[in-house]
């Protein structure tokens, strides 16, 4: 039994007959090249319906860009892609399970192909371990944690525009 929408979109997507319209063909593969974008949309459009309220905005800030951005970037009847530099803070954001993440990024290099490979290039890393207060509470330090990882991103998007 699926538990949620997004459960079901996640199946689907994998089934590949997914279409752009969230409506079921029997057809395996896309017929244009909008269908596998809303695909990985449709999976990230449901997830996000699924978080609290000021998910996009917290997208959207973390990116540095505009809400209206996010909103076109993650409705599947728009067929502007998602850059794939902005996942790894989306899938962050979203908090998505192991199992979202794969079918998303299934649906992605399908209708990407090539594209993740571009981005996941061997930048040299460090690894720095900083002591914080635990704050008693859950949601303060899932904050905390965000906040952390937000400057981590922006440390590696730093380091891109300089090289």
């Amino acid at each position: 039994m699926v538990g949620s929408p997004a459960q079901w979109i996640l199946i689907k997507c994998r089934e590949g007959i997914i279409q752009h319209d969230n409506k079921m063909t029997a057809d395996s593969e896309p017929k244009s090249g909008v269908e596998p974008v809303a695909a990985y949309k449709s999976i990230l459009q449901a997830i996000i319906e699924n978080r609290p309220s000021g998910t996009r905005q917290r997208i959207a800030s973390a990116i540095g860009k505009n809400r209206s951005f996010v909103s076109q970037i993650t409705n599947p009847v728009y067929p502007t892609p998602i850059p794939a530099q902005h996942l790894d803070t989306i899938f962050s954001i979203c908090h998505f399970s192991a199992a979202e993440r794969e079918a998303f990024l299934h649906a992605y290099r399908r209708a990407h192909p090539g594209r993740l490979e571009v981005v996941d290039h061997d930048r040299p890393v460090r690894r720095v371990v900083v002591e914080i207060p635990d704050f008693g509470n859950p949601a303060k330090n899932r904050a905390a944690d965000e906040m952390l990882a937000d400057l981590a991103r922006r440390l590696a998007r730093f380091y891109d525009i300089q090289n």
